[in-house]
């Protein structure tokens, strides 16, 4: 079955995103409620490292990076019933508009963020994003589903359904807007906790962070432009044929 087939196939798309949205969703569940339950967290004392409430979670571009895909997929759902999947719909609605700029902005480059920069530096020394003593505590499923499965299933969503980007001034501008505002919430960390988010800035000084930030922000930007490259390589046949039809 080729990608415009399973474009067409409502039934094969919609089966995607519910899997992909009820195992993201479970994962933000148990990752909110039965880590902490767990009876080796408790008598752990890796249990600092494990942020318990909301507030603490939301210091990590990983959950927030969960929280994007869930609502992509829900808002891909809804699209899924109430909107078009068609390649150029003439008139798309509301719905479909913000499902294409949740995956153009935030969904796809965020998540790829997350996934390659996670893995190269666990490569490097997993110490400093992810140490061993979290091992007991924290699944390794959940550890995938974090920072593994966000990446397959939004690769995958390239290739069977198509979307319009925005003008690449205002996707780049929401995506500049979205990680500015992390990196002033992880300094505002900071100042009140005199703790950095992740362990590898503790070990860069000032001037390597400095480095550090402005090279995740160019990567960041570069992956959105990787994603509107995709996007128009994968689909610009079937993009053409569409609006010749359509005319």
């Amino acid at each position: 079955m080729t990608k415009v087939e399973l474009y067409k196939s409502r039934v094969f798309v919609t089966i995607i995103h519910l899997c992909a949205l009820g195992q993201f969703a479970y994962g933000l569940y148990y990752s909110s409620f039965e880590v902490q339950r767990s009876y080796k967290l408790k008598t752990s004392f890796s249990r600092r490292l494990v942020p318990e409430t909301f507030p603490q979670k939301l210091r990590f571009l990983s959950y927030w990076s969960l929280i994007i895909q869930a609502l992509y997929y829900i808002v891909s759902l809804v699209n899924d019933f109430v909107g078009t999947n068609e390649l150029v719909p003439r008139r798309a609605p509301a719905i479909r508009q913000f499902k294409d700029w949740l995956l153009s902005t935030l969904a796809f480059p965020v998540a790829l963020n997350v996934g390659i920069t996670f893995w190269t530096l666990y490569a490097i020394d997993r110490e400093l994003v992810f140490p061993k003593v979290l091992d007991p505590v924290f699944p390794s499923w959940l550890n995938h589903v974090l920072h593994t499965n966000i990446v397959v299933f939004i690769v995958l969503e390239m290739f069977t359904s198509y979307r319009a980007y925005p003008s690449r001034a205002k996707g780049l501008t929401g995506l500049a807007i979205f990680m500015g505002s992390y990196l002033v919430w992880i300094h505002i960390i900071k100042h009140y906790s005199n703790v950095w988010v992740y362990p590898v800035l503790e070990v860069l000084q000032l001037p390597q962070r400095i480095v550090f930030f402005v090279a995740v922000l160019g990567f960041t930007f570069a992956l959105y432009l990787l994603g509107e490259f995709i996007n128009n390589v994968v689909w610009a046949k079937e993009v053409k044929l569409s609006q010749r039809k359509s005319n």
